[in-house]
């Protein structure tokens, strides 16, 4: 499983569908219509977002993809507000704009964050010279990894049969997110995402896993389709391969509004399949993407850092124990999320009241603490061959269980010098009588804009003298 969102700063996408406006008005009810029983809604605010194969461009950029989005708009306020919402975003935008057709906006009325209607306002399916829209994706091809097909039934994608084969003569992985039923336009996808009903419209009802699983198996035979990654609400996510299958449950979240997850779903699929992550790897981050998007309200998309929140919670799910590569991509989760990183080192071969005030201390001062352990036998080149008392693992164990503790790794040196250099913590604790220019790997973490701060040990608290105690010697 991930232990980080990818980078994907170098992913070009092309997403190629049907672009929309939607139009939030909302306010407060306080009394029914003395002309005709309805409510009364006083609207005080007005809000614009991108709906359709636009939200999926938006997924896209906001987790640091560079996007391309093709579509049809007409030549009006609507058109010019998706546009520029969509730019200001980060999203290329090369249109197909149509005088003579209406941009696609649906309004909702909103009150008390409760939708009372909605209304559509377009001419659909939309009329529009079909070479005009695969000029434009035989311009976008070459150099991009993934293609896009956001299908909402308006008409955009009447030739997608067309552009899947372009898109796979150009050697770009093909993503679609269907609505016909008709899966013979969408013939040699890569990768298909449907919802569990849209899927049942084209096989029929499924009796039971076995039987859902069979008629996905032979849907993709049948139409050449590599992977079917189908949506199930509560159920999670499946993803259906010629070879293989695989689930995945949803996370128990509270659910706002569904609007939109769809598409930050194939947006995450998309980046995940043009990187070559593992499909399940991929699923995984779409379905912690979804998520998030349904507890927020309309058509919303998700970041980079509410993906990792959703990865690893308020504390990572990797925390404790942990091995040196492990921890440099935990750290450079927590810097992204501007977490301060501090950091000590030692024997700690028995835990004492003096270690435990130290530590705290430590974590005092900033988000989370690393304790670096000296291997059992750096501990004997500093103490002798009659130490360590407690083996490395059982060291590491119980500094792991202290509330104040993030994390802990160990090292071979005698000194954490390399381990330092190589981590560069935002500070440096060391306790007892050190000077700063005495703290190994101290100048690496100054040199790289952190510091190095001196504790003092608890007075008449150390292990020897535990040590010495229980062999009876004063």
């Amino acid at each position: 499983m991930l232990a980080a969102v990818p980078d994907f700063s170098n992913v070009r996408v092309v997403v190629v569908g049907d672009v929309m406006l939607d139009r939030y008005w909302s306010g407060q009810v306080a009394r029914i219509s003395p002309e005709a029983p309805v409510p009364i809604v006083r609207i005080k605010t007005i809000d614009d977002s991108i709906g359709g194969a636009g939200n999926v461009a938006l997924n896209i950029a906001k987790l640091g993809g560079k996007v391309t989005l093709l579509g049809v708009i007409g030549d009006d306020a609507e058109g010019q507000i998706i546009s520029n919402l969509l730019q200001a975003a980060g999203v290329v935008c090369d249109f197909v704009v149509e005088k003579n057709t209406r941009s696609i906006c649906k309004l909702r009325v909103m009150a008390q964050h409760q939708q009372l209607i909605r209304m559509d306002f377009e001419d659909t399916p939309l009329s529009f010279n079909k070479d005009d829209l695969l000029t434009r994706l035989l311009r976008y091809l070459p150099g991009s990894q993934a293609v896009v097909f956001s299908d909402y039934n308006k008409g955009t994608l009447v030739d997608v049969a067309t552009y899947i084969d372009y898109a796979k003569q150009a050697d770009v992985k093909v993503l679609v997110d269907p609505k016909s039923s008709d899966y013979q336009h969408y013939a040699k996808a890569d990768v298909i995402t449907p919802n569990l009903s849209e899927f049942q419209a084209v096989v029929g009802a499924c009796d039971d896993e076995e039987d859902l699983l069979a008629k996905g198996q032979a849907l993709l035979k049948h139409y050449q389709i590599d992977t079917l990654l189908l949506t199930r609400s509560e159920a999670g996510m499946t993803l259906i391969q010629e070879a293989q299958t695989h689930s995945m449950p949803a996370q128990a979240k509270d659910v706002f509004d569904v609007t939109g997850a769809g598409d930050t779903v194939i947006a995450v699929m998309a980046l995940g399949v043009a990187v070559n992550l593992p499909l399940s790897d991929a699923m995984h981050l779409s379905l912690l993407a979804a998520g998030v998007v349904v507890g927020k309200l309309g058509t919303a998309t998700v970041s980079v850092q509410e993906l990792t929140r959703a990865m690893h919670g308020e504390r990572d799910s990797k925390y404790g124990v942990v091995s040196e590569d492990e921890l440099d991509v935990l750290l450079t989760i927590a810097k992204a999320n501007g977490e301060r990183i501090i950091m000590t080192n030692g024997c700690f071969d028995l835990l004492h009241a003096g270690h435990v005030t130290y530590l705290e201390q430590a974590k005092a001062l900033g988000d989370r603490l690393i304790v670096a352990v000296n291997s059992d036998q750096s501990v004997k080149q500093l103490k002798g061959e009659s130490r360590p008392i407690n083996g490395l693992q059982e060291r590491m164990t119980v500094l792991a269980a202290l509330a104040c503790v993030d994390w802990v790794v160990a090292f071979n040196e005698q000194t954490p010098e390399r381990l330092y250099c190589r981590l560069l913590p935002d500070v440096i604790v060391k306790g007892g009588d050190y000077s700063l220019e005495q703290v190994a790997g101290g100048d690496c973490v100054i040199k790289s804009g952190g510091e190095v701060k001196i504790l003092q040990f608890v007075d008449c608290q150390s292990t020897t003298a535990m040590i010495n105690k229980a062999r009876g010697i004063e």
